[in-house]
């Protein structure tokens, strides 16, 4: 490989920021140059001129003004085998789950299934500017060396578990405490560290563990300190009332995960709407992180996340952001902030269009203790990048001859922004938004 300079706006988050004018918290470049090195890591970023004077004579260049380059986008909790299961009528949580999901996810036994969702996922994740997710796959171990596998073929920053639940599912979703942990530690041992891949620990939520297969994931836990923990968290009042009845002895829901050693810093509690003060302060001492899906919320009338009110608490508690495909309605990270948004004005709050995109990039990144490699533009991170048109539509367009700020245009982009804004994403300098072509400059 030869050396990549990429030409455009650059913005990069150095912190979360505290207000709108909060112009401190960000790098912006108008017209911005980032030198990527042979290895896929940004060795040089500064003004065009600048950054260009210190390049080789040889240099590859891609020119994408006047669009705006940013950090790739993460998303924290995604359901990898319910892609055919999105846009799914239902009533509730626990309806969707029976009448659509489980049996969708039956069909993940069979490794040339799971292959051919694997590869639409990718493409979809890229089409949309996504560079790094976190997924449950089925509970099948075949369904986990698809996504694995997938993520190795294109080289991105992936996080996945093999799904452990041995009760309250069909029979072709059950495992055993043992197979739970015995396949779980051969995906460990198979993927982990191999390329950019992550292995997380992966019960799917109390329902539908029994407490010896809990055990077992404690086990692999305490074996496995470094490695991921995802589950589910309070998502609906139905799911907190049975989830306490079978555990009794737990002082609630998020007690039951404490019990089994399962909270800590690489923790991460899909959804975690309905928590009571205690359960907060448990969270928020564990460094737990609780897992903002909005549209999912919205579509299944799961509950307002207080997203604010989490992140300014006295014992603040983690948070990250995700499009939880399929209870989810959209991949975009986009809409997703869309209706993080507006969940937020529902509950008297502000989110501005700056910290919605931090925790896209940044916040995300720092979530997953990952923000040394993704999430920023910084020298020596990983080369995942998005590129936004935020005149990509008719509409948009026209709204953007009446755009002064950068916040404004990053608003109008959450706003109204989907896949059509994404002009090309790269994994480690390397253009892979399907169907497109990354425009080239010798200028």
């Amino acid at each position: 490989m030869t050396n990549t300079l990429i030409r455009g706006r650059l913005l990069s988050f150095h912190r979360a920021p505290q207000s709108l004018t909060d112009s401190e918290s960000y790098f912006y470049e108008h017209d911005g140059g980032l030198l990527v090195g042979d290895d896929g890591r940004i060795s040089a970023i500064g003004d065009y001129a600048t950054v260009k004077a210190g390049a080789a004579e040889d240099v590859i260049e891609i020119d994408h003004r006047p669009h705006l380059i940013l950090p790739g986008f993460i998303d924290t909790h995604v359901h990898f085998p319910q892609m055919q299961v999105i846009a799914s009528y239902a009533a509730n949580l626990l309806e969707w789950l029976n009448t659509y999901t489980f049996p969708e996810e039956c069909r993940f036994v069979e490794s040339d299934h799971a292959a051919r969702i694997a590869t639409h996922f990718y493409d979809e994740f890229l089409r949309q500017g996504t560079t790094t997710a976190v997924a449950y796959c089925s509970v099948h171990k075949a369904s986990a060396d698809a996504f694995f596998a997938e993520a190795l073929k294109r080289n991105m920053c992936m996080v996945g578990g093999k799904v452990m639940m041995d009760r309250n599912a069909p029979q072709g979703l059950l495992d055993t405490p043992e197979t739970g942990y015995d396949e779980t530690r051969a995906v460990i041992e198979q993927w982990h560290g191999k390329g950019r891949n992550h292995v997380a620990i992966t019960p799917r939520f109390a329902i539908t563990s029994t407490p010896e297969q809990m055990t077992a994931a404690q086990a692999l836990a305490q074996e496995y300190p470094d490695l991921f923990i995802q589950t589910h968290l309070s998502e609906n009042h139905d799911e907190i009332k049975y989830t306490c009845e079978l555990y009794p002895e737990a002082i609630d829901y998020t007690d039951i995960y404490a019990r089994y050693g399962l909270l800590g810093q690489k923790t991460l509690l899909g959804h975690a709407i309905h928590l009571s003060e205690r359960e907060m302060d448990a969270l928020s001492e564990a460094g737990s992180i609780a897992v903002h899906c909005p549209t999912s919320n919205l579509f299944l009338g799961s509950g307002l996340f207080p997203l604010k009110a989490l992140m300014r608490r006295e014992k603040p508690v983690r948070v990250s952001v995700a499009t939880d495909i399929g209870g989810g309605s959209s991949y975009s990270m986009l809409k997703t902030m869309d209706e993080a948004y507006k969940i937020q004005q529902l509950l008297g709050e502000r989110l501005n269009p700056l910290e919605s995109f931090y925790l896209m990039t940044r916040g995300n990144a720092e979530a997953l203790s990952m923000a040394a490699d993704i999430g920023t533009l910084d020298v020596g991170s990983v080369a995942d990048l998005v590129v936004l048109n935020a005149g990509s539509t008719p509409a948009m367009k026209l709204r953007m001859e009446t755009v002064n700020t950068l916040p404004e245009e990053l608003f109008l982009l959450q706003t109204m922004g989907d896949d059509r804004a994404v002009m090309e994403t790269y994994v480690a300098g390397k253009a892979m938004k399907p169907g497109s072509i990354a425009p080239n400059s010798g200028a």
